[in-house]
């Protein structure tokens, strides 16, 4: 505003008549309204101060992310730096903090969304928040899975930073990672039979393959990675395991990342139905 001709002087006299008001020690707005999401998340970067930028889910929403509710600002700046607080606004230090490596290039000061989506689930107030923030930022398309792979993790201060990795690594790989989940050895550790793994079976259109199945308690379960809710996978899989019920299997479906946050109740599952098979 100083490069425009408007000094404090001329703001403090506008601000007195009642028709712009402040919003702290250097946002003004030129009105006397509500402020919008975009004013909110300018007004957070503004007074934070200089090399502050939206990260977490705020540099999500800012890129787009939808059906998620945050009423807080997250703002990150280098570690170096000590800014005022500012209500309404969560800051963050990070350590290796490089907007010309990090942000986007311009507009609004924020970090890329695949650095704002590790941050985001990193910051998450429990694993299951952390999860739905990873699976919806890759499901509304603001970042493809395999660019969350490479991205740096914040440190593991946070407390979260192997679940976060292996999170990603499910959303990113799918069934693949089921080898390394290792479910013969989440049904050892609770003293249920080992399963057969990739077991084949006749089905409509020709052969079908099982993630895992008990054949002869004729119990199967179906382990559905990211790739499984993409295009037409969906009615492929329902075509699947109707034929699998209607031949008298018990089929179980467990998502991937549903077995990271609810292992114990789904193994209950996986029990339950050997135990009514048997």
């Amino acid at each position: 505003m100083r490069d425009l001709g408007v000094d404090r002087h001329s703001v403090a006299r506008e601000v007195a008549a009642g028709r712009w008001r402040l919003h702290g020690r250097v946002t003004v707005a030129v009105h006397t309204g509500s402020l919008s999401r975009t004013a909110w998340w300018w007004r957070a970067v503004w007074e934070v101060g200089h090399g502050a930028a939206l990260d977490g889910i705020s540099a999500l929403h800012a890129a787009g992310l939808e059906n998620f509710t945050s009423d807080e600002v997250h703002v990150a700046v280098p570690h170096p730096a000590v800014p005022r607080p500012v209500d309404g606004v969560v800051l963050h230090r990070i350590r290796d903090l490089d907007l010309d490596r990090d942000a986007v290039g311009a507009g609004l000061p924020r970090v890329r969304s695949e650095v704002a989506t590790i941050r985001a689930a990193q910051w998450a107030v429990s694993d299951r928040q952390a999860a739905l923030i990873v699976c919806m930022a890759v499901q509304q398309r603001l970042v493809r899975a395999e660019q969350l792979c490479p991205v740096r993790h914040p440190g593991a201060h946070y407390g979260r930073t192997r679940f976060v990795r292996r999170l990603v690594r499910d959303v990113a790989d799918g069934a693949q990672s089921l080898g390394e989940l290792d479910f013969a050895r989440l049904c050892r550790e609770r003293g249920l039979p080992v399963p057969s793994r990739q077991v084949v079976r006749r089905g409509h259109r020709g052969r079908l393959y099982l993630d895992v199945a008990w054949e002869d308690h004729g119990v199967v379960v179906e382990i559905d990675g990211a790739q499984h809710r993409q295009g037409l996978a969906v009615t492929s899989d329902n075509l699947r395991r109707n034929s699998l019920t209607l031949g008298d299997d018990i089929v179980l479906t467990i998502d991937l990342i549903g077995l990271r946050l609810e292992e114990d109740l789904f193994m209950a599952q996986v029990g339950q139905a050997l135990r009514r098979a048997a």
